[in-house]
């Protein structure tokens, strides 16, 4: 697909090795390509890029036409709930760990972008999640997610209380360690560690995953993404934390509600043709049997 690539937008973690590196030589690649570069100022420290308010990078996006992050899954998260509905496309370059979510890593970086360049990127539209807690005589609180929503126990080592419901109708009554709702963005992070199946990025669904259930007949449940989530705290005596995407929190107290459901506002990735999501499944996960050959003896 042809994506008009006239301004390009650069990102770093300045947490990850050699970002500085990284960014310049990028900025002086893509300026040597005929293209315009714009990056963010004043990000030298962790503390100054975690603090990059959602108005900044909305701010660039929407004077790029395309955004190019480098770092991990972390990063990309940071930055992508901020462009939910954002048209700018979001390419991910990986200077960090898994990276599910990236493109390509930092050693193919510019064969990545020529790729694109020549019309072989491929837009990758993902779903975000709306959640919000709400409770007897407080202001609501509002999270925004691209992989998971987790609701969980605090310090202490107890377990919580948590009725779910979905569109009104009663799930289950929980005593777990703690509860996730994730995008098919997120079945692969925490969902996955909890024993949630992995979904396709393109399902309409979400995926509900007790985590350590004490009734062992709890499993992982698949809704449909029109489905509103409701979950009440019960537990009196527990701490319970909110999370959107392990770097969001919020405190819940007994009785308060959290409403999750499907945001209208989407992200948009950038990914490659010849870059499929069971190969990097395979890549990724290190699955033993990608590297079985068959023979016809």
């Amino acid at each position: 697909m042809q994506i008009p690539m006239n301004r390009i937008g650069l990102i770093a973690n300045p947490e990850k090795p050699f970002w500085r590196e990284a960014l310049d030589e990028a900025e002086r690649w893509i300026r040597s390509h005929g293209r315009e570069v714009m990056h963010l100022e004043g990000m030298s420290s962790k503390e100054a890029f975690r603090e990059v308010g959602k108005d900044l990078i909305r701010e660039m996006a929407s004077q790029c036409d395309l955004l190019v992050v480098f770092g991990g899954d972390g990063t990309m998260l940071h930055v992508a709930r901020s462009l939910a509905g954002c048209p700018t496309p979001l390419l991910g370059i990986n200077t960090g760990g898994l990276g599910f979510l990236t493109a390509a890593p930092y050693t193919s970086f510019q064969t990545t972008l020529e790729a694109i360049w020549k019309g072989q990127g491929v837009q990758d539209v993902r779903p975000s999640l709306h959640a919000t807690l709400s409770g007897e005589g407080k202001p609501s609180q509002s999270l925004t997610a691209i992989n998971d929503i987790v609701i969980s126990r605090g310090t202490a080592s107890r377990m919580i209380e948590l009725e779910v419901k979905v569109d009104g109708e009663l799930l289950t009554q929980y005593r777990c360690d703690g509860f996730i709702i994730c995008t098919p963005t997120g079945s692969t992070a925490y969902s996955l560690s909890a024993g949630g199946a992995i979904v396709c990025p393109n399902a309409q669904v979400f995926t509900l995953t007790p985590i350590c259930p004490h009734t062992l007949s709890n499993r992982s449940v698949i809704v449909s993404m029109a489905s509103i989530i409701e979950v009440t705290i019960l537990s009196k005596e527990v701490d319970t934390v909110l999370t959107a995407d392990g770097q969001i929190q919020v405190e819940g107290a007994p009785n308060d509600r959290i409403r999750i459901h499907a945001e209208q506002d989407q992200v948009t990735f950038l990914n490659t043709t010849n870059n499929p999501f069971f190969s990097i499944l395979r890549q990724k996960m290190q699955w033993s049997g990608s590297n079985l050959h068959h023979s016809n003896s």
